[in-house]
């Protein structure tokens, strides 16, 4: 936990009226090191966020906020509160600080699948999409499969050295760790085949979100009441996008992806051959994902705050992994 009065100094940058009690929320079920607090004043809730230390430059995280301020106001966006001195963000104790409205809802959808919940998340995603497109787009190879490509490298340049895991006898995620590990091994090939047609072709680029999974979309009823977690945000593909939110809430159900893209197109265009990078992009970034925990748990020996949600992650993955491959 950061230290105590941190939050508080935090907050003496903003204005007076953006006062209240912090309730700490530690990094609210999330892996990537951020510590959140929630507080409630009369004019509504915020969530003040400490990104981890080295995270990335008051320059991207500033462009991220421009993003997240422009164009209509859409509902279920999180709006980003100013600084008294009309920034965006404040650098405190090698940290970037973001205060943001608090967005209703629960990150539910696993709990109460339905079709128009998933055409809702999917919709709102064109929305945004449609709001972050650019007046000029530039084309280029999908960034998204540049990085697998580069992320497979580096697995096997770790195989190179001779490692594998080894979990310990007592360790929590075990069963789960030795199953992804055969299954990697049984499917890491598959990468560089799926994405190396990608290479030869260049596609329109502009802001996506990035890391859009079923614990960033919050639902209340049917409705789509919040996207959070701005914080991967880069140029690519739009398909990047229905890649990691389709895969985390439906998994390999085809139909189901369909139901998806149906609903994002009636927002805006998404043809046969974007259907089929993100089909990609879903197939080698879940693999990829097997390698990252593997690594994370077993190389760079990574701790995490609760192992319970690791161990979700995990057995999400093997069941993914063990699944056929659907071709659609």
């Amino acid at each position: 936990m950061l230290i105590e009065s941190w939050p508080h100094e935090v907050l003496s940058y903003y204005p007076a009226w953006l006062r209240g009690v912090l309730v700490f929320l530690g990094n609210h079920g999330g892996f990537s090191g951020a510590q959140l607090w929630r507080f409630d004043t009369g004019g509504g809730s915020f969530c003040l966020k400490a990104w981890p230390p080295n995270w990335r430059s008051p320059q991207e995280l500033a462009w991220i906020h421009g993003l997240m301020t422009q164009g209509p106001v859409l509902p279920w966006m999180p709006r980003v509160a100013p600084t008294s001195a009309g920034t965006t963000l404040v650098a405190f104790q090698d940290r970037l600080w973001e205060l943001v409205t608090w967005m209703p809802g629960q990150a539910d959808f696993s709990l109460a699948p339905s079709s128009a919940r998933l055409a809702a998340a999917c919709a709102a995603l064109g929305q945004l999409h449609q709001v972050w497109a650019p007046v000029d787009r530039r084309y280029d190879v999908c960034p998204a499969v540049l990085r697998r490509l580069d992320s497979w490298q580096s697995w096997q340049q770790l195989l190179q050295t001779g490692w594998q895991p080894s979990p310990a006898m007592i360790d929590p995620y075990k069963p789960c760790a030795e199953q992804l590990w055969q299954l990697v091994l049984r499917r890491i090939d598959e990468v560089p085949r799926l994405l190396a047609p990608w290479l030869q072709r260049k596609v329109p680029l502009q802001a996506c979100m990035c890391d859009l999974w079923h614990d960033h979309v919050l639902f209340t009823g049917e409705a789509v009441t919040g996207l959070i977690d701005f914080g991967s945000v880069k140029e690519d593909h739009v398909a990047v996008d229905l890649a990691r939110l389709l895969g985390s809430l439906v998994g390999d159900g085809a139909g189901l992806w369909e139901v998806g893209f149906d609903a994002y197109v009636r927002i805006r265009p998404f043809g046969a051959e974007e259907r089929a990078l993100a089909r990609d992009l879903d197939r080698s970034g879940t693999i990829l994902s097997a390698t990252h925990w593997l690594r994370w748990l077993y190389h760079e020996r990574r701790h995490y705050t609760r192992p319970a949600a690791v161990a979700n992650r995990l057995t999400a993955l093997v069941r993914r992994l063990q699944a056929p491959i659907s071709r659609v």
